[in-house]
């Protein structure tokens, strides 16, 4: 899973800036979604799909809300995961596609990536999962702990 972040997070970095705690977050964010990938379709039958378990909703937002107007990193996106348009259902079977639609999600956050595990936690809570959310902070570390160091 390291791998697969750490290498689609660089294929990125013509525009957006790596940092090795965006890495942590996307990799938290797996850990968390999906049991660091165990799961590509959201358990319950909810919309979610993926590694990273984006829901149709947000994946559609970003494309229309924020690449829309940022084509270099569209084309970017659809070069590097070898897609030839936006596809929400590739997010269950493509990881690269998955793990930079996940990046770019927090890329839109004004707020700073955090540097520690719990500001990871609170981060994903309030940014991924939202406040409303049935994940909580304390299964993002757990789940980071076991799964990620």
């Amino acid at each position: 899973m390291r791998h697969l972040v750490n290498t689609t997070i660089l294929a990125l970095r013509q525009e957006i800036k790596y940092s090795l705690h965006a890495e942590n977050l996307v990799l938290g964010t797996a850990a968390q979604e999906s049991a660091y990938g165990k799961y590509t379709k959201q358990i319950g039958g909810g919309p979610a799909l993926g590694k990273f378990q984006m829901e149709e909703a947000t994946h559609n937002d970003i494309w229309k809300n924020f690449l829309k107007y940022k084509p270099r990193l569209a084309r970017l996106i659809l070069e590097i995961s070898g897609l030839s348009e936006p596809d929400f259902k590739a997010l269950e079977t493509n990881d690269i596609y998955a793990c930079a639609m996940c990046r770019v999600h927090y890329f839109r956050v004004k707020e700073p990536i955090p540097t520690t595990l719990n500001g990871y936690a609170y981060y994903w809570k309030q940014y991924y999962n939202t406040p409303k959310g049935k994940g909580t902070i304390s299964e993002f570390i757990n789940n980071y702990i076991k799964y990620v160091k």
